[in-house]
């Protein structure tokens, strides 16, 4: 007989209901497409249709009317002071002035108003340079909020990166974030670290202030990017993943594995970021670049490779790499 109060029981249960989650909410997701994407990254396309084809739908938002219906809401609206007040309630908000963070306020209402009329699920939005140009804000903060909801946000309009996002959280009920295989840690072959300038949800990021973002800022105005969010995350689980579309082949890629966030020591960067320990990472940075994988990840606090693996490959249909050295 199985013994219900056992600890294997309990973890195959989960993984059990982590699968069904992962394949239920995978074949009737919707992603939210904000705004196009910016021209520099070309890494990030996708194919709808091969999306479709597994029950992913994308649903597109110019951002001229995000701007538009933002623009329509006074300063002293009632929605608008809640929602300031969630903000202050969620960050740290550091010298960011209070008509940048009005903008931030204004923006998060409209995109969860549109979340909300067409069911959308997760959005992928075009976090640079129309944003900062023509309204004056970085979207970090309001992207940060909504995967820390469980409404997962990614950056650059990556629609496949946002689908990982998703699917890492169904996998471990918890806040997913993009990242950027950003550069190698000091001489260790098995150490790199992650870095978005940055959106991270507060689980990654506790200590979370909302700031200037210092790359976008040099070329944008500084007074434009307030909205980043800067924070570390501390050593504990992880649990990667990508999807990818491959229209030549006609299928979905996709890669998974884990590995763990560090405490090794970062010098100061302005955005989010970690340090991260990979066994055999450098056998899978050759798989991601020979295999054609944007620069972009997703990342999870939990243990949920296997779990991915068996959704993906199993029962979507889906090509799979499962990292182990």
């Amino acid at each position: 007989t199985v013994d219900p109060n056992a600890e294997e029981f309990k973890d195959e249960l989960r993984k059990f209901v982590g699968l069904c989650s992962v394949v239920k909410g995978m074949k009737r997701a919707r992603l939210g497409a904000v705004g196009a994407r910016p021209d520099a990254f070309k890494t990030v396309r996708y194919s709808e249709k091969l999306l479709e084809a597994s029950g992913i739908s994308v649903s597109t938002l110019d951002l001229s009317e995000v701007f538009g219906a933002a623009n329509k809401l006074s300063d002293d609206h009632s929605r608008v002071v809640s929602k300031l007040e969630e903000i202050h309630a969620y960050a740290n908000v550091g010298k960011a002035p209070a008509e940048r963070l009005v903008l931030m306020a204004k923006l998060g209402i409209v995109l969860g108003d549109w979340m909300n009329e067409y069911n959308i699920d997760a959005t992928a939005i075009q976090c640079w340079s129309s944003l900062q140009a023509n309204y004056g804000v970085n979207a970090c903060t309001i992207m940060s909020m909504m995967s820390e909801k469980l409404m997962p946000s990614a950056c650059e309009v990556d629609i496949a990166g946002v689908a990982s996002m998703y699917a890492l959280q169904l996998a471990s009920g918890k806040p997913s974030a993009l990242v950027d295989w950003n550069n190698s840690y000091a001489d260790e072959p098995d150490k790199c670290v992650y870095y978005h300038c940055g959106n991270w949800a507060k689980s990654f990021v506790p200590e979370i202030e909302i700031v200037a973002a210092e790359v976008l800022g040099s070329t944008l105005g500084m007074a434009n990017t307030w909205g980043a969010v800067d924070g570390r995350t501390a050593a504990g689980p992880l649990t990667f993943a990508r999807i990818d579309t491959d229209d030549r082949h006609g299928r979905i890629n996709t890669y998974v594995g884990e590995g763990r966030f560090t405490n090794d020591f970062l010098s100061q960067m302005s955005g989010t970021r970690a340090v991260v320990e990979v066994a055999g990472l450098q056998k899978l940075m050759r798989y991601i670049c020979k295999n054609g994988f944007a620069h972009h990840a997703a990342m999870s606090g939990s243990n949920v490779a296997s779990v991915l693996a068996e959704a993906f490959e199993n029962y979507l249909g889906w090509t799979v790499y499962h990292h182990a050295e």
